[in-house]
């Protein structure tokens, strides 16, 4: 659902009472060209782009329409839901309607999202009446228990010759009621609290998604914090995990320990009142790194941390710790790779993210996550989207980008590369797709498996991908050996099954929110 950049350039331009070919000439290409790009013949993007936008005194957003794509994003989505699905709206009067009337487009979005919201409690309310019986059985077996707690004690305190050994019997009988009585309450509880829990998630991620959106995951006091932390950190020489460790051990006294059995399987873990942040032997280097640094985040950036998650599109304390949680994670990962030398060495390898994943002794998936945050207004790298996939194909973690229509939940296109990376374990898989509507994308995923396991343990691999717009394919090595401008090889996708408008996929695996539905169910079916 691309957005008319030439006729955004060209607009922007006779407002600034420029000529093509003087406009041309700042930017260093033929006025021929820059009149095919007006007229939409030319696809623009990359560092001419960035020109483009810096000579004309714009954001580059509001070129590329990044919150318009965003909303008719989230129109066609709601168009599609089978409420609406009959009324033959789709992504073209999407496009239309935010063109002509965003204000009205903006409240139907937001109509739709509290829809779904409120059916969503609808569900879990129905299957909290259904799970009724259990219940019962629950609150049967709590009764069950206190008469038995209750018949004991009262043994205990009116018979007054029991023996040692009958008192013993007695008392421990009170306390394997007591203990199960206190497994039954929990269950009874959490069978209230569950339901809650998942129809708050839904909202929750979305209104992450909206804070993320609105900064374009960039947050510069986030940034200055890290400097700061960076520079102190960087005064023991040379900087790694022993100075982190150090640090640690001085400034804050903290201990770090590694252990070879850790409590309940996990691979590290902070024990605040012991005041040690404890690692499992088999937990890599890279990843102990992260999580002394985003502790010591925690600790000396509290204050920025709480202004940033302080946003009105996080309407939750749910969400403001969900906020806060990836916040943190974003600093750490700002002072191990600090912006200005990061985007740097990315674009001198071209985002080989394996390249500088040796750089920087990071792994796949910290170097995917900066790479999404380097949006600094006139210092941009390439634009990207982040998903991670489990093995099951459910979508574990996103990050949006705008254009790029990323599932919130559930299972992405089974088409898209993020899942035939899991088919070539270890190797990056690269992958041109072409969504409905035109709009391309370069796909980059690679399947890893995270090496904190014991011997005993069985790891789980999962899968992330990587994608930008087509615009900014050549910036990246991923583009060498590919013809960007034939459409011919790309991949058909869409966003998912039940998005997708391609009735005649053979590899559909849902029915559409579509009329036709049927016809597919009895293709399916037969």
């Amino acid at each position: 659902m691309r957005a008319p950049i030439g006729l955004r350039i060209s607009t922007r331009r006779k407002a600034k009472r420029l000529s093509q070919a003087a406009l041309a000439r700042s930017v260093d290409i033929s006025p021929s060209y820059l009149n095919l790009i007006e007229a939409n013949k030319r696809q623009v993007g990359g560092t001419l782009l960035q020109r483009i936008a810096a000579e004309l005194g714009v954001p580059i957003d509001e070129l590329t329409g990044e919150a318009e794509h965003r909303l008719i994003h989230e129109l066609v989505e709601a168009f599609a839901d089978p409420v609406l699905a009959n009324a033959g709206l789709e992504a073209e009067q999407a496009r239309s309607l935010v063109a002509t009337q965003p204000q009205i487009a903006q409240v139907i979005a937001r109509l739709h999202r509290a829809y779904m919201a409120a059916s969503t409690n609808a569900d879990a309310y129905a299957n909290r009446l259904r799970a009724d019986p259990l219940l019962s059985q629950l609150l049967h077996q709590v009764l069950s228990s206190i008469t038995a707690v209750r018949s004991s004690a009262e043994i205990l305190e009116e018979t007054d010759d029991l023996s040692e050994a009958d008192r013993g019997r007695f008392v421990g009988s009170i306390s394997r009621e007591t203990r199960g009585l206190t497994a039954v309450a929990q269950n009874l509880i959490g069978q209230f609290d569950h339901a809650s829990t998942v129809s708050r998630s839904a909202s929750v991620r979305r209104e992450l998604d909206d804070m993320i959106f609105a900064a374009r995951n960039y947050f510069p006091s986030l940034e200055e914090r890290a400097n700061r932390i960076a520079k102190t950190l960087g005064k023991a020489v040379p900087f790694g995990e022993p100075a982190i460790v150090r640090h640690l051990r001085d400034a804050h006294g903290i201990a770090v320990e590694r252990t070879a059995n850790p409590p309940a399987g996990q691979a590290f873990a902070y024990d605040a009142a012991r005041a040690t942040l404890w690692f499992r032997n088999t937990v890599p280097q890279s990843t102990r790194q992260f999580q002394m640094v985003r502790l010591i985040a925690e600790l000396t950036g509290g204050d920025v941390l709480d202004a940033a998650a302080n946003t009105p599109y996080l309407s939750s304390d749910t969400a403001r710790r969900l906020a806060r949680s990836y916040l943190s994670s974003y600093m750490a990962g700002a002072v191990l790779f600090p912006y200005e030398p990061f985007r740097a060495d990315a674009e001198t390898l071209r985002y080989d993210i394996e390249a500088l994943s040796e750089r920087y002794n990071a792994s796949f998936e910290q170097i995917a996550h900066r790479l999404v945050t380097l949006r600094r207004e006139g210092a941009e790298g390439v634009p990207f989207g982040f998903l991670r996939s489990d093995p099951a194909g459910r979508l574990t973690k996103h990050f949006p980008l705008p254009g790029l229509l990323l599932p919130q939940t559930g299972h992405a296109c089974p088409l898209w590369a993020i899942y035939a990376a899991f088919r070539s374990s270890g190797q990056l898989v690269r992958q041109v797709v072409r969504f409905s509507d035109g709009s391309r994308f370069l796909f980059i995923a690679k399947a890893v498996s995270r090496r904190s396991s014991g011997f005993t343990d069985q790891t789980l691999p999962h899968s992330i991908l990587l994608a930008t717009d087509i615009l900014h394919a050549d910036s990246t090595v991923y583009a060498d050996g590919l013809d960007l401008s034939d459409a011919t090889a790309d991949v058909p996708v869409g966003p998912s099954c039940r998005l997708c408008t391609r009735a005649d996929c053979p590899s559909r695996q849902e029915a559409p929110f579509a009329p036709g539905t049927e016809a597919w169910l009895a293709g399916a079916i037969a």
